[in-house]
């Protein structure tokens, strides 16, 4: 048994000890503060958008790699950029563009293909960074409503330099019209591949989902496995999948369009048992409306990073402000309301002034230290040119994490 494997157990068998018999353990989150990492919303600067942060070792200690890319329009992204802290967040180098993700003619003449939606991730087996996105189709200054077929895309960065863009490849019918892990939380494993949760339809409504096991080898992500599917039909389906492993099993969050967000556990992966809707743990359903969830692991609890309806944002687009967190019960599957806190505010009045909220919700969580850990937001007001500040939330544990 390796060390860390060694302390999440004994953190773990602490705690379940701790409540067995009747002790009442302190609360694990100390605090959260907001910093605004970026300003655009006064237009001093560009909006960025997707800020999704990994951390990578380096002999001199670990350093912070963050993508993103400036919002202009609805869907309508330029091209991804990074930019990186030597110093857990202190001071960061000035944003950079990744050549590969940027934009280029389609062989049609109709518009320009981009990538959005990108989540980068480090790979110890080949000390790499895999930054994996999707294609997007423009048209001049705008998202091209009539999108050819999707799929993921993505690029290399290692020993300071970047790949060329490929495309993972799936040749399968039901990803005729989109597949895609966009904006998704992956896991890399023990022997170097990498388990996400795939959405994807052979048309523009009713996507399904599944997961889904890839090699890696340092230059190319391809398809090894593809789970059983998980089907929706409401909307548009389910998208925008998140995975996590966590004591010894995985879960996905899914993102749905009937006011649900869902939620599915595996023993592999792959195979995933019937989903549910998110719920407290009365049973009561969470309402949210098309946005993404995020996980965020800690070796005493796992829990999950949303957005919902509440009184104080009753007429915010999509609810899309604030940022919630809470535990996940993993016996049910449910959240533990008690442990609700905020972790980005909503700004202004959501009741009578929502067009002047900045809204949230394509956001990324990343444990960054034994003591702290992030959620990153490009908030943007599509009432006054999508400008927007690039927040970060920084949460402080009052028990160190041993995943980290």
């Amino acid at each position: 048994m390796n060390r860390r494997r060694f302390l999440q157990q004994s953190a773990a068998g602490m705690l379940a000890a701790n409540l067995a018999s009747g002790q009442s353990a302190s609360p694990l989150i100390a605090s959260i503060d907001q910093i605004t990492l970026k300003h655009g919303r006064d237009g001093s600067g560009p909006s960025w958008f997707h800020p999704r942060p990994c951390l990578v070792p380096s002999k001199d200690g670990p350093v912070v790699f963050m993508t993103m890319q400036e919002i202009r329009g609805s869907d309508f992204f330029l091209p991804v950029h990074w930019m990186e802290s030597r110093d857990l967040g202190q001071t960061w180098s000035e944003p950079q563009p990744v050549p590969p993700l940027g934009r280029v003619p389609t062989s049609d003449g109709r518009g320009d293909e981009g990538v959005c939606d990108v989540v980068p991730q480090y790979h110890a087996k080949t000390g790499s960074i895999l930054a994996v996105g999707h294609n997007v189709f423009y048209k001049g200054p705008k998202f091209d409503r009539n999108q050819p077929a999707r799929c993921p895309v993505y690029a290399v960065y290692k020993d300071g330099r970047w790949s060329e863009r490929k495309r993972l490849i799936w040749d399968d019918p039901r990803g005729a019209n989109i597949y895609t892990n966009n904006c998704g939380q992956r896991e890399v494993l023990e022997d170097g591949s990498i388990a996400f949760v795939m959405s994807f339809g052979a048309k523009q409504t009713g996507r399904s989902a599944a997961g889904v096991r890839c090699s890696f080898d340092g230059e190319t992500l391809a398809i090894e496995k593809v789970g059983r599917e998980i089907k929706h039909a409401a909307g548009r389906g389910l998208l925008e999948p998140s995975l996590v492993r966590y004591r010894g099993k995985f879960y996905a969050t899914l993102r749905a369009e009937d006011k649900r967000g869902y939620v599915a556990a595996s023993d592999d992966g792959l195979d995933f048992e019937e989903k549910q809707p998110w719920c407290w743990d009365d049973g009561t359903p969470l309402e949210m409306s098309t946005t993404q969830q995020h996980w965020l692991p800690h070796s005493e609890a796992l829990h999950l990073v949303y957005t919902r309806k509440d009184a104080s944002n009753a007429n915010v687009m999509r609810w899309r402000s604030p940022l919630f967190m809470a535990q996940v019960d993993l016996k049910t599957l449910r959240l533990i309301r008690d442990t609700e806190r905020i972790v980005l505010p909503l700004e202004g009045d959501g009741v009578k002034a929502p067009d002047e909220v900045p809204l949230m919700g394509n956001f990324q969580t990343t444990n960054i230290a034994p003591n702290e850990s992030w959620v990153t937001d490009g908030g943007m007001l599509p009432k006054h040119g999508f400008k927007g500040d690039l927040h970060l939330g920084k949460i402080r544990w009052n028990r160190p994490n041993t995943l980290v």
